[in-house]
């Protein structure tokens, strides 16, 4: 059975010499077969699909006699089906199940080339769509691989998520909601996607014996995780009352660490990407103060995290995360460093913090207002008495703000009072109290300080 002609297509003449064609490429060997050939096997499957005739192409592609150019050369149709899938043509059912045919029937090898190419060639209009397609028969290609599968998942995981970082992230929960763009489907579904190779991994780590092509495919499902704390849950509203399809997948990244036997706590805390050359050191930094974020704020997975670290060490650790958000000029970067310093300085207990802490870097100035000052308020809270002291100096010396240091004068005010009604210390009385003193009540430029800035 023969390709349908077309009187109109000047690529085909008649039914017999589209036979002859045929039946060429049925007695020539693969490593025989030219370029052009691949190129009109190409030409030939596009005409059948723009004029209709899906369900003709899908019976050649079924055909036994037609096996071996299938096997050959059906991975130069895979582009012209998987656009046809997308414009949802005529023929939807009949390419969607062409597809199918070609993944059982075509070399794994050269069907990843086909996928990676088509990956890499998206139309920026329909990006979420045509990935949605693939997705289904990427798995499996790969799962069908003999060798060399973790490269060949690592270079689709990574070529994946650039193209989906061309999508806008939802930035409120109606967007997400309404999720325009499909963004958050196609994260759901690079969640389904990837199951079957952490599982690989989960099994393979159970068992006595793992080979370097394990411990290769456990590290690309790595840096996957953390491409996706990056982008997009750094960059999402995400709300542990409210189960979005975000946060789900969230949740399913937390979940994937774990099992792929990386440590939350040493991720955090002991950074081991940082000593890794395959990672860049201010991404690593972004994705695992997402993590903190995670876990410490949305409190995922917080369950199964050891307890045996201390709320201050926690604090001290999550200064770099916290440093690290506060300094981006995103919003979404800022609120989550602000919730993450909230959450972390909640569990350290009030006059705590010992002055040697105060070389850790905090924030003197919050873009968020409002939130940041009540953070600022917890913090010096915690702080120990020679610490606030060292604080409050730092801050009148370096803020050059009215509002800052108003704020400030109120906190040591509040000191110097509780000192007097009994709980004294050197600190705010006597001596000690004079060098703030002193910034107080200075006039830093003489006679032309602006007294109403400086009224406190």
């Amino acid at each position: 059975m023969g390709l349908p002609t077309r009187a109109e297509e000047t690529l085909i003449v008649d039914e017999d010499e589209v036979n002859d064609i045929i039946q060429r490429w049925r007695n020539t060997p693969e490593e025989k077969l030219k370029p052009e050939d691949y190129q009109q096997f190409k030409n030939f499957g596009s005409v059948c699909l723009t004029g209709g005739d899906g369900a003709q192409l899908l019976k050649f592609l079924q055909d036994e006699e037609n096996r071996g150019i299938v096997k050959s050369m059906g991975c130069v149709l895979m582009t012209p089906l998987v656009n046809e899938v997308v414009q949802k043509g005529k023929s939807l059912d009949h390419c969607q199940a062409a597809i199918t045919h070609l993944t059982m029937t075509c070399s794994p090898d050269e069907l990843m080339h086909s996928l990676l190419e088509l990956i890499e060639d998206i139309d920026p209009g329909v990006i979420s769509e045509t990935i949605l397609t693939l997705l289904p028969h990427l798995q499996t290609v790969l799962l069908h691989l003999e060798d060399s599968k973790a490269a060949r998942l690592g270079s689709a995981l990574c070529a994946l998520q650039q193209q989906l970082s061309r999508l806008p992230v939802p930035y409120s929960s109606q967007q997400e909601d309404e999720d325009e763009h499909g963004l958050c489907r196609c994260y759901n579904a690079l969640t389904n996607f990837t199951k079957p190779f952490v599982e690989e991994v989960r099994r393979k780590i159970g068992s006595s014996v793992t080979t370097s092509e394990d411990e290769e495919l456990r590290t690309e499902l790595l840096k996957f995780c953390m491409r996706s704390l990056r982008e997009p849950l750094l960059e999402a509203e995400l709300n542990r009352d409210r189960k979005s399809s975000l946060w789900l997948f969230a949740t399913e990244i937390m979940v994937t660490l774990p099992a792929i036997q990386e440590s939350l706590s040493e991720l955090l805390f002991f950074s081991p990407l940082k000593k890794s050359p395959q990672t860049d050191s201010s991404e690593s930094k972004e994705s695992r103060a997402c993590l903190a974020y995670l876990l410490f704020v949305q409190l995922i997975t917080i369950d199964s995290f050891p307890a045996v670290f201390s709320p201050v060490f926690v604090l001290q650790c999550n200064m770099e995360y916290i440093n690290q958000l506060l300094s981006s000029k995103k919003e979404s970067h800022v609120l989550k460093g602000l919730a993450l310093y909230e959450k972390s300085l909640e569990n350290v207990q009030d006059n705590s913090l010992p002055v040697s802490l105060q070389d850790l870097q905090s924030f003197y100035s919050a873009p968020q207002r409002e939130t940041g000052l009540q953070v600022l308020q917890l913090f010096i809270d915690k702080l120990d008495s020679e610490a606030k002291h060292k604080f409050f100096r730092c801050m009148l010396k370096t803020s050059h703000h009215a509002g800052v240091e108003s704020y400030i004068v109120k906190n040591i005010r509040n000191q110097v009072e509780c000192s007097i009604k009994g709980n004294a210390n050197k600190w705010f009385l006597g001596e000690e109290l004079l060098p703030l003193l002193g910034l107080v009540l200075s006039l830093p430029q003489g006679a032309q300080t602006d007294l109403l800035n400086s009224m406190d």
